[in-house]
C-alpha cells in the first residue's frame, strides 16, 4: 500500500456506523446508517473532502455481518481496508488506558490503531464461498436445533407427555429433512464452482476428513493459501500451543490458545480423534506424544493442529494427502 496521507476508524453497529477521519493532525467524525445508501453517503464523504483511496487505511473490528458488508462494499469500490480482532482493539485502548468507550471514541481509537499498527489488509472471499459459508451456517443451525428438540423429547418421555412427545416428534422429522436437503445443497454448491470442488478433492484425501468437515473447512477457513505457512494457518484456526512461563514462580499449564474460530476447532474435534486412531501418519505421531506422558486430550489436540497442518499442506501444494511423504519426515516435525 502506498504512504498513508489518512486514517479512518469505522465503529460499526447494527443500525449505524461511527467514523472517525484522522486527516492532517485532525479527527472529524460523522455517522451514517448502517445500510448500502448509507456506505455510499460515507465514501462520497470522504471523497468531497479530498481523501483518496490510493492514500487512505480504513481500520474496523470483525464484529461479524455488519461489518462484513461494510468492508466488501469498500474493498470493491477500491478502498484499503482491515478488519481486526476485536480483542487487538481492546489491548490497545488499555493501553493507552483508556477510561470510557462509546460509539465515537471507539472510531477514533480504530483510527489511532491503524496509524500505529498498520494492520494487513483485508482480501474478502470471493461470493461463492461466502454463499458456501452462508449454507453451512444454515445447516449448523438446524442441527443445534435437532439436538434442543432431541433432549426435550427425552424429558416429555420421561414425564409421560404422550402428546408433547408427538408433536416434538414432527418437528424433530421435519428438521431431518430441512438437514439433508442442505446437505445436498452444500454438495451441490461445491460441485458448481471448480474451485471449491478442486480445494474439496484435495482435502477429501485426507484419512478421517469427511464431507461434512470438508465443506466446514472451505466454509470458515476460506481459501488457507491466502496465509504465510501453516503455523498460521493453524493459528487462525486456534489450535496452537498457549504457554504461560515467567521466571521461577510462574509455570501455567500449556494448551490450545483457542484464538481463532471456534466453528474450525469444533469442525476438527471428531476428526482429530478419528485420526488419533485410523489415520497412520497421526496415529504414529499421537503415539510418539502419548509415549512422553501427555495428557489423551493434549494429544487429541496435538493431532487437530497436526491436521490443520495438513490441510495447509494439500491445498498449498495442491497435491493430494501421500502418508509415505507425511511420514518420512514425521520425526523431524517437533513442535507442530
Amino acid at each position: 500500500m502506498n504512504e498513508i496521507a489518512c486514517a479512518v476508524g469505522i465503529d460499526v453497529a447494527k443500525r449505524k456506523i461511527d467514523i472517525a477521519l484522522h486527516i492532517n493532525n485532525k479527527t472529524k467524525s460523522k455517522v451514517f446508517n448502517n445500510t448500502p445508501s448509507g456506505h455510499q453517503a460515507f465514501v462520497s464523504w470522504l471523497m468531497n473532502r479530498g481523501v483518496l483511496p490510493e492514500q487512505t487505511h480504513l481500520c474496523m473490528e470483525a464484529t461479524g455481518p455488519y461489518s462484513e458488508t461494510l468492508a466488501t462494499h469498500l474493498v470493491a469500490a477500491g478502498w484499503s481496508v482491515s478488519a481486526v480482532n476485536p480483542a487487538l482493539i481492546k489491548v490497545f485502548a488499555q493501553s493507552e488506558l483508556a477510561r470510557n468507550r462509546t460509539d465515537r471514541t471507539d472510531a477514533a481509537l480504530q483510527a489511532r490503531f491503524c496509524i500505529a499498527m498498520r494492520p494487513s489488509l483485508l482480501i474478502p472471499p470471493p461470493v461463492e464461498w461466502r454463499e458456501l459459508r452462508g449454507w453451512v451456517d444454515r445447516q449448523q443451525a438446524l442441527k443445534d436445533m435437532h439436538q434442543q428438540e432431541s433432549n426435550r423429547m427425552e424429558a416429555h418421555q420421561a414425564s409421560g407427555q404422550t402428546h408433547l412427545v408427538q408433536d416434538v416428534q414432527i418437528h424433530l422429522d421435519w428438521l431431518d429433512k430441512q438437514i439433508k436437503g442442505l446437505e445436498r445443497n452444500i454438495k451441490d454448491h461445491i460441485d458448481n464452482h471448480p474451485c471449491l470442488r478442486h480445494d474439496a478433492n484435495l482435502l477429501g484425501s485426507i484419512p478421517s476428513i469427511g464431507h461434512t468437515t470438508v465443506a466446514k473447512v472451505l466454509a470458515y477457513a476460506g481459501d488457507v493459501r491466502r496465509f504465510s505457512n501453516a503455523k498460521s494457518s493453524a493459528a487462525f484456526i486456534g489450535v496452537t500451543p498457549r504457554q504461560r512461563l515467567s521466571g521461577t514462580s510462574v509455570k501455567g499449564r500449556t494448551m490450545l490458545s483457542r484464538t481463532g474460530r471456534s466453528e474450525l476447532r469444533r469442525a476438527l474435534y471428531m476428526p482429530g480423534l478419528v485420526a488419533r486412531r485410523h489415520n497412520p501418519t497421526l496415529k504414529v505421531f499421537g503415539d510418539r506424544l502419548s509415549g512422553t506422558g501427555l495428557a489423551p486430550k493434549a494429544v487429541v489436540g496435538a493431532v487437530m493442529r497436526k491436521l490443520a497442518h495438513l490441510i495447509y499442506g494439500v491445498i498449498n501444494s495442491g497435491k493430494p494427502f501421500d502418508a509415505n511423504f507425511s511420514h518420512s519426515g514425521l520425526a523431524f516435525q517437533d513442535g507442530i
